[in-house]
């Protein structure tokens, strides 16, 4: 638009803008495809989005997570769910339950170990990824 000196050469601005984006898209599209050429046989590695396999592994871990969290004394099994199901802070849990933010780190710690503890009884190890998350 900015190489044309009179403004009545474009017509319809917007729709001119429009298809300028479509190329450029189409253009951008055209160099992802030449750069980096994919085979049809790394589809055949990808997972399946879900197995009955897969699926029965993981209710048993669900369930296994379940029946460690409801094994928690009271205060940790509260202290784990405002953190992870209303993400709340450390800071914000302490001032909720009237405690100070050490006896919430403290808690935090406690629930982790006895939840380690519990489904290693069960048979469940971290995985690999699971090892990284909080």
């Amino acid at each position: 638009m900015l190489r044309y000196d009179r403004q009545e050469l474009v017509a319809h601005p917007q729709a001119y803008l429009f298809k300028m984006a479509t190329n450029v898209a189409a253009e951008w599209s055209i160099r992802a495809a030449r750069r980096r050429p994919h085979a049809s046989e790394w589809l055949a590695d990808l997972p399946a989005e879900s197995s009955p396999e897969s699926e029965l592994q993981r209710d048993s871990e669900e369930s296994a997570l379940r029946r460690a969290l409801e094994a928690l004394p009271p205060r940790a099994r509260e202290v784990m769910r405002l953190h992870f199901a209303e993400g709340l802070a450390y800071e914000a849990i302490a001032e909720r339950l009237r405690v100070s933010r050490r006896v919430v780190k403290r808690e935090m710690i406690k629930a982790y170990a006895m939840l380690r503890q519990s489904l290693h009884s069960e048979g469940f190890e971290a995985s690999p990824a699971r090892r990284s998350q909080p």
